[in-house]
């Protein structure tokens, strides 16, 4: 299969063509796409890819050296072929945006599309199954688990929530200051791109490029509203630093956890039960009454005194008056 005379030995072993097949699923391998292959998500790329990858690697790719090189292109042909044959790779053709369809024709060619079948060692895959399966029960036993932890993965939250919202306004407001002087700066431009994988979406660190044209009336009209806030703030220090001060109690709040009612999930639990008041908060509103009352007492002119007290007075007679019939 190569030209060599240690490769044709060497790849006509399986674990040999698994050695191979486990570099080409790593990021030095070639560039695949992800379809739906009979309800079922899997990797595929082109033939005519795979061939070029294994005759002529990319500049910068780490070939391991366990692994002999390939010096044609009828060498990288041959051990596609094998692959095809073990099943390590499956044709198949293209239905439409991400879906692949089986095909009859088994054979190698390099114009058709073939999906990765192999899935190389699974002890990762069963690995990160357990760890999800016990991270589960974890998260559905919360309620008891012990206080510390309560308050480490609230305090955990939070500054992951913060450190999100953060990121995100100093991206914009970066990008909003170098827009306004007529460029398009982005750190981090395919962070959330949902197509690309975690580490993908890191790169490249910054996108920098000229503004499309048609963009120079709200160029200025952003410009002006930007340093008219600007000039505001540095011009208002005392409501400035009394909104950075109202921020800094937002924050102390927040990680108190004092944003919500502690009356709350107290509330909730006795949503069914009669709303009735103790007898202390009866004993309270008498006590209130009573100094209301003599507070209005308190407030009447002379005249007023004594004609209130005239009635309560024949309001008694009138009541021992029933009382004796």
């Amino acid at each position: 299969m190569a030209t060599n005379t240690e490769a044709p030995s060497f790849y006509e072993d399986v674990e040999n063509l698994k050695k191979l097949c486990n570099f080409l699923h790593t990021s030095e391998g070639p560039r695949v796409r992800e379809a739906l292959l009979m309800e079922k998500r899997v990797t595929y790329l082109k033939g005519e890819k795979l061939v070029n990858f294994l005759a002529e690697p990319k500049r910068g790719t780490k070939w391991p050296k366990d692994l002999p090189r390939f010096e044609s292109r009828q060498d990288a042909i041959a051990v596609c072929k094998e692959l095809c044959k073990l099943q390590f790779i499956l044709r198949c053709d293209k239905q439409g945006k991400g879906e692949l369809s089986m095909v009859r024709n088994r054979e190698f060619d390099e114009s058709g599309y073939f999906a990765w079948i192999y899935e190389g060692n699974k002890t990762m895959s069963h690995f990160m199954t357990a760890a999800l399966v016990i991270g589960f029960f974890c998260c559905v036993c919360f309620q008891i688990w012990p206080t510390f932890l309560k308050v480490f993965v609230w305090y955990m939250s939070v500054t992951l929530l913060l450190f999100i919202f953060f990121l995100i306004s100093a991206r914009a407001f970066i990008f909003l200051c170098v827009w306004i002087i007529g460029y398009d700066l982005w750190i981090w431009p395919n962070l959330f791109d949902e197509q690309l994988g975690f580490w993908d979406s890191f790169k490249p660190f910054i996108s920098f490029k000229p503004t499309g044209p048609g963009q120079l009336l709200y160029r200025l009209g952003v410009g002006v509203g930007f340093f008219s806030f600007c000039y505001w703030a540095i011009t208002q220090p005392s409501e400035f630093d009394g909104f950075v001060a109202a921020q800094g109690d937002f924050l102390k709040d927040l990680y108190e956890g004092n944003l919500l009612s502690d009356m709350s999930q107290e509330d909730k639990e006795n949503i069914d039960k009669p709303k009735m008041q103790s007898l202390e908060d009866l004993l309270k509103d008498l006590d209130a009454s009573e100094e209301e009352g003599n507070l209005k007492m308190e407030e009447l002119s002379e005249e007023e005194k004594l004609d209130s007290m005239f009635d309560t007075l024949m309001d008694e007679e009138e009541d021992i008056d029933e009382d004796e019939e």
